[in-house]
């Protein structure tokens, strides 16, 4: 029987031009050695699977071949390339840090480094896993990588440059290598499978490809398991069950219930899911990037960003012309929540079920169907006069729960005007209410309803008023802030405003933070007393008083120094028991 070899060692690149996916590394090293600019050090780091060992591995044949191609290629012919292509070269010395990683082989490597090269110019020494070295070996190794021999050259190769020393990441050059992406991984398969004579399916190789995340080994592995499982051709569909990898079918089907709002279908078809082995955080996990798969297929110039095949490229293309924007941002955001909360949750397919329900209500959501609607201030009486005509034409009300659309009145009506204000006003908050939207929507009470004005209205009188009624009506807007800004319910009942020339008041205020919170709402509690006092002059300023806040005890020493004001034997009952904070 043959001996078989895995694809990962067989199509092994053995020259700069066959290296996929790292072409800025590669020309960068062919410059160097045309240039003949080498460095005594290089450090190879990224993911498992991009090259990194093998890039090492050409560089270092590279530059010891005696007979250089034109394109700066190894000639294969030479001794030096053939001793290394039999793996008989003692030049190029590949060391695992990982079981070699002690003070003492660092020694011998140290030791080795002083004989010069048998046959070429440069004597090798390839140290992969280099971060699994010792700290003590790691500075047993300073010296010699900094300042090596003439002919000495290293190269190491590592996943995990967090890991090693900066003193030896200063000796050296540093190529970061980039993770292969998928139509790379793809290509360079295809090309492997016209030359097994395999027939494969093109959407199975990108499922391999994503598999893969990014290592072209993990990839060239999957593809080797894949032909033992369907032999010289495979499908598709022999990938998904082979890899157990979960069919796009499901995630398209399940976009399709969350549009229609069927969460039965959707609860069922996880259940399929998990009863086929899956992993249900798997699940949460893909649901979410074929979502941001469908997004990105919304506009051209983002479309490049999906990372599929041609066949179901054309599926999200369709898919996306069903659903809307808002769609995908709320449910990318219920998605992820659910992502994030998966670990912590003691009944994890609950969670997940409620994700799908979640999902399903989306479009409920949004057009204001499925939630229950607030209620309505329809019921009470529009005391207020929201328009001068109204006084003269009063509304009679009509309850929500029997509308009389027959007997409604026009859209253009001042009654319907008020009725939409109102029926805005109750899902507003009380910032949007100081903020010339309506009054009578945040106020906690009904006396303050009846204050409320409409944002058109403008205010050309001038009428006088006293103290008396700024201070009444400085408590009504401490009452509108008391349930959801406390910190402005502070502040108003702090004090009142003086009265100053032109209709002017000024407020006192202990520093710049209660200022800035003021100025948030300055203009809507302006115009609220200038409707209120029928006065349009009004103006408000804030002055910052230093010695208003520094009479406010904040702090437990602030305390101990306000009590022992009081009493003084406070300090000799402290001294005496030898307390402290």
């Amino acid at each position: 029987m043959e001996n078989f070899i895995v694809s990962a060692r067989k199509y092994r690149p053995a020259s700069f031009d066959t290296v996929v996916g790292q072409g800025s590394i590669t020309a960068t090293l062919k410059n160097a050695i045309k240039n003949s600019q080498l460095a005594q050090a290089y450090l190879f780091c990224g993911p498992r699977g991009v090259g990194k060992t093998t890039c090492a591995r050409i560089f270092a044949k590279t530059i010891n071949c005696m007979n250089l191609t034109d394109d700066l290629e190894a000639c294969n012919e030479c001794e030096s390339c053939r001793a290394f292509n039999e793996n008989r070269s003692y030049n190029i010395h590949e060391l695992d840090a990982a079981s070699n990683n002690s003070v003492d082989d660092i020694r011998q490597l140290i030791d080795k480094v002083r004989i010069p090269p048998q046959i070429g110019r440069y004597s090798i020494y390839i140290v992969d896993e280099v971060h699994m070295l010792s700290t003590a070996a790691f500075n047993a190794f300073l010296k010699t990588l900094e300042e090596p021999p003439a002919h000495a050259k290293f190269i190491l190769a590592t996943t995990e440059k967090h890991k090693i020393l900066p003193t030896i990441l200063s000796r050296c050059q540093i190529f970061d290598f980039n993770r292969m992406k998928v139509e790379d991984i793809v290509g360079h398969l295809q090309n492997l499978a016209k030359k097994e004579g395999v027939d494969a399916d093109i959407d199975g190789l990108n499922v391999i490809a994503q598999k893969a995340d990014g290592g072209m080994r993990d990839a060239l592995s999957f593809f080797d398991q894949i032909v033992s499982f369907s032999g010289k051709k495979f499908t598709y569909q022999d990938v998904i069950n082979n890899l157990n990898v979960l069919d796009y079918e499901y995630y398209f089907k399940l976009v399709d219930y969350f549009l229609a709002g069927d969460v039965s279908n959707s609860l069922l078809t996880f259940n399929e899911i998990l009863s086929k082995g899956f992993d249900a955080h798997h699940f949460v996990s893909g649901l979410s990037q074929h979502i941001r798969d469908i997004m990105v297929c919304r506009d051209q110039s983002t479309l490049q960003l999906l990372e599929v095949g041609a066949g179901i490229r054309d599926r999200y293309k369709q898919q996306a012309e069903k659903v809307t924007l808002p769609f995908l941002y709320t449910a990318l955001n219920i998605t992820n929540k659910c992502d994030l909360d998966y670990r912590e949750s003691k009944s994890k397919r609950l969670l997940v079920e409620l994700m799908l329900m979640q999902l399903c209500n989306i479009g409920n959501k949004i057009t204001g169907q499925a939630i229950a609607a607030a209620p309505q201030p329809m019921a009470q009486p529009v005391a207020q006069p929201v328009q001068p005509q109204m006084a003269a034409q009063p509304v009679q009300p009509q309850p929500v729960a029997a509308p009389q659309p027959v007997a409604a009145p026009s859209p253009n009506s001042p009654a319907q005007q008020a009725v939409n204000e109102m029926r805005k006003a109750s899902q507003i908050s009380i910032k949007d209410y100081l903020q010339n939207k309506s009054v009578a929507a945040a106020a906690p009470t009904q006396h303050s309803q009846q204050q409320a004005a409409p944002q058109s209205e403008i205010i050309t009188e001038c009428q006088p008023f006293t103290q008396e009624q700024i201070a009444e009506l400085w408590k009504k807007l401490a009452e509108i802030y008391k349930t959801k800004k406390p910190r402005l319910h502070a502040i108003f009942s702090s004090g009142i405003p003086e009265i100053k020339e032109n209709y002017v008041l000024e407020m006192s205020l202990q520093n710049s933070l209660q200022e800035q919170a003021i100025n948030e709402v300055k203009d809507g509690f302006i115009n609220y007393l200038r409707k209120q006092l029928r006065n349009g002059k009004i103006d408000v300023v804030t002055k910052i008083d230093a010695t208003k806040g520094s009479a406010v005890i904040y702090t437990d020493t602030d305390k101990y120094n306000y009590l022992n004001q009081q009493n003084p034997n406070l300090e000799v009952f402290k001294k005496d028991l030898n307390l402290d904070f």
